[in-house]
């Protein structure tokens, strides 16, 4: 009876001990737990944070509070404490993935300033530099003829078998015959206007796709195509376009009105080249004087990106004005492409400065932090103005050669 006991007590024990190293095993998730804890305690250090923990990704809902627990246990380890009630300091943790590697990352609050870290978690590894390379960007550049090409090409649109292009001082029209884009007519603009040296310009496309209206400077002009029959008709000769002296405010967001009935208007300072920061309909929130917006997809609808006139970009989402890091490089010009890649639509943005030979590169933006999502695609020049089809499935590119001539390219993307 003694040896029965003494074995049963040995077996007990050998069972606890067993149960207490699986315990105390690494779990799929506690690597990343342990890396994004460190990342979040060497902005905060010791101290108190309420947490919260949203999922975005494939992992089961079941296993999130497992992953929260590890996120919690690895915090206290490095002296952050979570709290029961509300604090000072916000930790907002979002899991997130693209098709190759699982995202987690981090919205630190303290007090008016807002910190994102980040770490790389799938296959049971983890990478702390959130660098994904999963689409590859090409250009084609189209053969086109301009006739006084020292001037900007400000924006360019592909409609009706014509190719749009607007310049400080005219809209011109090219057809497409014989395999290439050739020129065809002139349209001046408003010649009494004020510009700025680096003039900014938009075309849209309108719903019904035989028209588009172009803003450059303090003038508007709309466009109207209207196709005729006969074998010796041309498609230039079909376009009238009336130009006229405007200080309405721009449409900023989209390429086509049928996909933004709410279109989002912008006022812009001629004279100096940007957008003062009033939109209309108002969103609620003040923003700042800005070169470049687009509307960015959000898993819970949409985020408005904007970068500002002093090089910092910003979101708006869910109401407040958020910085975005990880866009130290980026010039003043990025549109949207939905490219079907990652998360569907990705962020391209040209270089920062100006450089003999620049680049565009596809970005996700899963919170506030601008994550590559491709290699630079090399340029033959200078980006000077970048933006969407009306499709979003491609861009436009102007490229200002180191000879002074302007071309245009359209970039899209092949999926790795």
């Amino acid at each position: 009876m003694k040896l029965f006991r003494l074995a049963t007590g040995w077996m007990s024990a050998l069972l606890m001990s067993c149960t207490l190293l699986a315990a105390q095993a690494p779990g799929q998730w506690d690597q990343p737990a342990s890396a994004l804890a460190e990342q979040i305690a060497g902005v905060l250090g010791p101290g108190q944070a309420t947490l919260s923990v949203r999922n975005l990704s494939s992992v089961a809902d079941s296993e999130i509070p497992a992953i929260r627990a590890f996120i919690e246990k690895n915090l206290k380890s490095h002296g952050v404490v979570a709290a029961s009630a509300e604090s000072a300091n916000t930790v907002r943790i979002t899991l997130s993935e693209n098709n190759r590697e699982r995202l987690w990352v981090a919205e630190i609050v303290q007090g008016n300033e807002t910190r994102v870290v980040m770490v790389e978690a799938g296959s049971g590894s983890v990478r702390t530099s959130a660098v994904a390379d999963y689409m590859t960007l090409r250009r084609e550049r189209l053969p086109i003829l301009l006739d006084n090409s020292e001037y900007a090409v400000l924006a360019a649109l592909e409609i009706a078998n014509s190719l749009i292009v607007l310049r400080p001082e005219a809209v011109d029209v090219s057809a497409f015959a014989e395999g290439t884009w050739q020129h065809q007519k002139h349209f001046a603009m408003n010649e009494h206007r004020q510009l700025s040296r680096d003039a900014r310009g938009i075309l849209i496309q309108m719903p019904d796709g035989t028209g588009f209206n172009a803003l450059a400077g303090q003038s508007e002009c709309s466009g109207t195509y209207a196709a005729t029959t006969g074998a010796t008709s041309h498609p230039t000769n079909d376009w009238t376009i009336h130009c006229h002296a405007s200080d309405e405010p721009w449409p900023i967001l989209g390429n086509n009105m049928a996909e933004n009935p709410v279109m989002i208007k912008a006022f812009y300072n001629p004279a100096r080249n940007y957008f003062t920061g009033v939109i209309t309909p108002s969103i609620g929130v003040d923003l700042p004087p800005f070169y470049s917006a687009a509307l960015l997809p959000r898993a819970n609808g949409t985020a408005l990106l904007i970068g500002g006139i002093d090089g910092k970009l910003q979101v708006v989402d869910n109401g407040l004005l958020k910085p975005v890091s990880g866009a130290r490089d980026w010039g003043s010009d990025f549109a949207v492409l939905k490219s079907g890649c990652g998360s569907g639509a990705q962020v391209i943005a040209s270089g920062s400065g100006e450089a003999a030979s620049d680049s565009l590169r596809a970005y996700e933006l899963p919170a506030q932090e601008a994550v590559p999502a491709s290699a630079p695609l090399a340029m033959n020049g200078t980006v000077t103005a970048l933006w969407s089809a009306p499709d979003g499935k491609s861009l436009l590119a102007a490229v200002k050669q180191t000879s002074g001539d302007y071309e245009v390219d359209r970039v899209s993307a092949l999926c790795n």
